[in-house]
């Protein structure tokens, strides 16, 4: 199908090509029929291209002039143009986070007919975002330029310690910062969509539910619906925030789906969590000057070290972060609305009778996160889901209680839960299913670093953990646990786990000789145990 203007010579051009490798083509020139305005309009809606030829081959968008000419001269318009399946597509691939993104791409270069299903249902402050997942939109990035953005204050308040005289008042502009992360945004939304566009994967941005084996229902925001059948599917929906259950959570508390594009500065904030994005969110709020309190049921970095998590708790505190313990929320009241209003919490000990109020501008929820899959119509076609979690069982390839149905990502039961591994999980699956590979995801000693104000990197097991599966006097030579608390903590994190990969141990460390001077090469140098209870604390070079 040519959507096309019969003035138009890249038209021309396409129709001619079509013509020479003897493809019978629907043409229709948007110049000639009346509503041809309106059909432009929509198809830019949907292909998010403005101009013409706008060509699709077997319901597959692909692209322009210069587009169909590359998808001809790599042969990939010829794959399109020999499709005579049972099936609409190959694969289609609900969700599009970094886990189905991954996948969809590397079937798509491996020759296939690929449909990726993406729709955001708003949050009940009614935030949504465009095509790239969590982390894209509303986890890592923004999160990360917070981050730094509150390191940058921090810079400010020490460089006066070396030599930097300034006398104006630096303050933080909340609106400036969210402008310029949302703008940054937008622009990786752009580049996802186009990179599909380039490998002439479908997308569609609607909300898949399963209807029949091989069939998914599209439904689009103005509930408008389509079918499509696929021989594979690919589960990459990812999760969203918990809420608490109580009164007034929804109608008045925020989570981290909306505190990065936020309109107003947050204010005198309640963080609700001990969970990383917990720690992550109140850190840096704190970093811009902000009044901040996090209320924690239990332990902070709950499957993390525990000695590390501490630390990082006690640091956060040195910085004015407070923390309420051993507390939850009961009852969340609006006093007062406005950007921000003011809100009161009732919470009640986790251990007793007492209950306590205080009376905050912004609500935050970090509590956990819950699996999107219950409302996909999972139950009809048999795919099998943890009953508890929303999480869904996979095999060592993926590969769910359905033979024909895959799951990556943070719905996999027993995963890790992070951008890089959906994205290598989801990679080698497509190699798996359409190319030669057998290669399998390697989710052993999978890295992470937790983004507080002093950063905190891990590889391998806490030693809580180590002692359980080694028992403690086995714990010598072979390093199984990576654990640094200090600045720019993932990079160096990021360097010695490809020395875990490779069998590092305390002999090689040892042997290693360090950069000078570098957080880093501490791990060169270690010499105190812990068992001694000698001090650690370095006196020299």
């Amino acid at each position: 199908m040519i959507f096309s203007k019969s003035y138009c010579p890249h038209s021309t051009r396409v129709k001619e090509l079509f013509s020479s490798l003897g493809v019978e083509c629907n043409v229709l020139e948007l110049d000639q029929v009346d509503d041809g305005a309106k059909v432009q309009e929509v198809l830019s809606e949907i292909t998010n291209q403005k101009t013409v030829p706008n060509v699709f081959v077997n319901k597959v968008h692909v692209g322009g002039c210069d587009q169909t000419f590359q998808a001809y001269q790599s042969g990939l318009l010829q794959k399109l143009l020999q499709e005579d399946s049972a099936y609409d597509y190959d694969l289609i691939i609900v969700g599009g986070g970094s886990g189905g993104l991954s996948c969809a791409k590397e079937a798509a270069i491996l020759g296939k007919k690929v449909m990726v299903l993406d729709f955001v249902v708003p949050s009940p402050q009614g935030t949504s975002w465009g095509l790239g997942g969590t982390c894209v939109n509303v986890g890592c990035i923004p999160k990360k330029l917070m981050h730094q953005a509150a390191l940058l204050g921090q810079a400010l308040c020490d460089s006066r310690k070396f030599g930097w005289e300034y006398n104006q008042q630096v303050k933080h502009n909340w609106e400036t910062m969210t402008k310029a992360i949302q703008n940054h945004i937008s622009s990786l939304n752009w580049g996802y969509r186009l990179s599909l566009r380039e490998k002439a994967v479908a997308y569609v941005n609607s909300y898949g539910e399963f209807v029949e084996h091989h069939k998914i229902k599209a439904t689009n925001k103005k509930g408008q619906e389509t079918y499509y059948t696929a021989a594979q599917f690919v589960i990459a929906t990812g999760e969203r925030p918990r809420y608490l259950g109580i009164q007034g959570d929804k109608e008045y508390c925020i989570t981290s789906d909306d505190l990065f594009s936020l309109p107003y500065c947050p204010g005198k904030t309640l963080v609700v969590g001990a969970s990383y994005v917990a720690l992550e969110c109140a850190g840096f709020l704190a970093g811009f000057g902000l009044d901040v309190t996090v209320m924690v049921r239990s332990i902070l970095l709950r499957g993390f070290d525990q000695e590390m998590a501490e630390k990082v708790g006690s640091y956060m505190e040195q910085h004015g972060v407070k923390f309420l313990r051993k507390f939850i929320p009961v009852m969340i009241q609006q006093l007062e609305k406005g950007s921000p209003g003011k809100l009161k919490v009732l919470a009640k000990s986790t251990e007793g009778t007492e209950t306590i109020e205080g009376v905050y501008n912004t609500v935050l929820l970090a509590i956990g996160r819950d699996s999107c899959t219950r409302k996909m119509g999972l139950e009809k076609i048999g795919v099998k889901i943890n009953e508890k979690s929303g999480k869904i069982p996979v095999n060592d390839v993926e590969q769910t209680s359905v033979p024909y149905v895959y799951a990556v990502g943070d719905v996999s039961e027993g995963k890790p839960e992070l951008t890089p591994v959906a994205i290598q999980s989801g990679k080698l699956l497509a190699r798996r299913l359409f190319g030669a590979s057998l290669e399998k995801c390697d989710y052993i000693n999978v890295p992470t670093t937790v983004f507080t104000p002093l950063e905190y990197g891990c590889c391998g097991l806490a030693e809580e953990k180590a002692i359980e599966v080694y028992k403690k006097e086995n714990l010598e030579d072979r390093v199984i646990g990576f654990h640094i608390l200090g600045p720019n903590a993932g990079e160096v994190t990021q360097g010695f786990v490809a020395a875990m990969k490779c069998g590092l141990t305390k002999q090689l460390l040892d042997d290693t000789i360090g950069i000078h001077p570098t957080c880093g090469e501490v791990f060169t140098t270690l010499e105190i145990t812990k068992s001694s209870g000698l001090d650690i604390t370095q006196k020299g070079c």
